[in-house]
């Protein structure tokens, strides 16, 4: 147990020498798939969506937040790829990792359409930036790899929190991960 909450903790913390993948050196699945896991706050953020799914105590969000944040991610995604304007992109991405590191730190119990709600219009957001990072990748390849990486690190988030429940200060751990998130969010807002 305290081993995968060390390795999880060293994978948040490692820092990668480059922004992201050229998708002409690796290719623009590869340049997806890594998108996600070279940016601190994504990586925060769609953790700490498996963890507040997994904390809310419902089976049903163990599935419905991650599909409303990649849902809303692929329409932000969309958006950005045909042009359109969405104010306070980087904030909006920072203010999530905070906010939801606070929704797991607090144990907030929501109804699920509203946590559902709260964690889509996150994933608009992240959605939005990752769109306006294409650059030379090819759309559907570098949209799909980023998709599977939220997924995977969805997943991540959850398997740590199913985890840390079974351990004696199951609950404890947990909100303690939700606090260490929300310092993460602060830590980017005020060094990024």
């Amino acid at each position: 147990m305290t081993r995968l909450i060390l390795t999880a903790l060293c994978l948040v913390l490692a820092s990668p020498a480059l922004a992201h993948l050229d998708p002409a050196a690796h290719g623009s699945l590869a340049a997806g798939l890594s998108h996600p896991i070279f940016g601190l706050d994504h990586i925060l953020a769609m953790i700490a969506v498996g963890l507040w799914a997994a904390s809310l105590g419902e089976k049903d969000a163990i599935w419905l937040l991650p599909s409303a944040f990649v849902a809303s991610m692929i329409a932000g995604f969309l958006a950005a790829l045909a042009g359109l304007a969405l104010p306070f992109v980087e904030p909006t991405i920072l203010l999530s990792v905070f906010a939801l590191g606070l929704a797991v730190a607090f144990a907030f119990q929501l109804p699920l359409i509203n946590a559902a709600g709260i964690v889509g219009l996150f994933g608009l957001f992240h959605g939005f930036a990752h769109g306006g990072e294409v650059g030379a990748a090819g759309v559907l390849a570098f949209g799909t790899g980023f998709v599977l990486s939220t997924a995977l690190l969805h997943l991540f988030g959850l398997g740590v929190a199913f985890a840390t429940k079974r351990s004696l200060s199951g609950n404890k751990l947990l909100k303690g991960l939700g606090w260490i998130t929300a310092a993460g969010g602060l830590w980017i807002m005020i060094n990024g």
